[in-house]
C-alpha cells in the first residue's frame, strides 16, 4: 500500500532532509520509525527537500509499506517513534501513481524576518531579525515583479545541478504580521537556494529584481538569507 504523509517538522537541529551516513536528518527519522512499524517500507519519497536549519509545516512524503497498523492508526504510531522535532500530521491512502515530487502541481514557502527593535529568545532559530528599517513598499513591488514566467539563474549556486533555470512564479508577495514581515511565494518548482537568495536580494537592493530575474549572473545578486527563517508551507497536487 502506498501512504502518503504530511509533516511538519522543527529543522534546527537536522542537517536538512537527505539521509546522511553519520548526521541528523529528518529523513533518516523518518526511515527509522517506519522501519520499527512496518514490516517493509519502500520507495520513500519527499515533494521537496529541505537543506540544513529550514522547516517545514507541510512537507508530503510517499511511501510504499506492507504490514503495521491500521491507516488511522499510522500518524500516531510513527509521532510514537519520531524525535519531538518532527510530526505526521496525517497519513492517507495514495490515489493510483501518486508520486510526491512528480505529481506535484506547486510548492509554497513562507520566509519569516522578525523586525521588532530587539531581539526574542523564541524567535531564535524561528526567523531572521533584521531590526532597521525596510521599505515595505519597494519590497512589495519587487515581490509583484517575481509573478509570472522568469530566468532565476542569478538566485541559485552558481556550482549548480540544475540545467534549466525557467520558473513559473504564481504567487509572490510580503505580508505583515505584527512584528514579522513574511515573504511567502508559490511556484511550480525552485532552484538551489532560490527562496533564500530571492529574500536575500529584497532586502539589500529590492529594485534590482526586475533586471535579475532576466537571467542575470549569480555574483550580480545579493546575499543569501540564513536558512532558519524558510518554511515550506505546502504542497498542491
Amino acid at each position: 500500500m502506498r501512504l502518503i504523509l504530511t509533516l511538519e517538522y522543527d529543522g534546527t537541529p537536522f542537517r536538512g532532509w537527505a539521509a546522511q551516513p553519520g548526521l541528523p536528518t529528518v529523513e533518516a527519522a523518518l526511515r527509522q520509525a517506519l522501519a520499527d512499524i512496518f514490516s517493509s517500507a519502500e520507495t520513500l519519497v519527499v515533494a521537496g527537500r529541505t537543506d540544513t536549519g529550514v522547516h517545514a509545516l507541510g512537507q508530503v512524503v510517499s511511501v510504499d509499506v506492507e504490514g503495521g497498523p491500521p491507516r488511522e492508526r499510522v500518524a500516531a504510531a510513527l509521532n510514537s517513534r519520531l524525535p519531538d522535532e518532527v510530526t505526521v500530521l496525517s497519513a492517507v491512502a495514495a490515489p493510483d501513481g501518486f508520486h510526491a515530487r512528480h505529481s506535484a502541481r506547486s510548492r509554497s514557502y513562507r520566509y519569516r524576518l522578525f523586525t521588532r527593535s530587539t531581539p526574542s529568545p523564541f524567535e531564535l532559530r524561528r526567523s531572521w531579525w533584521l531590526s532597521r528599517p525596510l521599505d515595505e513598499d519597494a519590497l512589495a513591488a519587487a515581490a509583484a515583479g517575481l509573478v509570472g514566467e522568469h530566468d532565476f539563474r542569478a538566485f541559485t549556486p552558481t556550482q549548480t545541478r540544475h540545467a534549466a533555470f525557467v520558473r513559473v512564479v504564481e504567487r509572490a508577495e510580503w505580508i505583515r504580521r505584527g512584528d514579522h514581515l513574511d515573504f511567502e511565494i508559490t511556484a511550480n518548482s525552485y532552484l538551489r537556494h532560490m527562496v533564500r537568495s530571492l529574500v536575500g536580494t529584497m532586502v539589500e537592493a529590492p529594485a534590482s529584481i526586475p533586471e535579475l530575474v532576466d537571467g542575470r549572473a549569480r555574483s550580480e545578486a545579493g546575499a543569501t538569507a540564513p536558512p532558519w527563517g524558510l518554511y515550506l508551507v505546502a504542497v498542491s497536487y
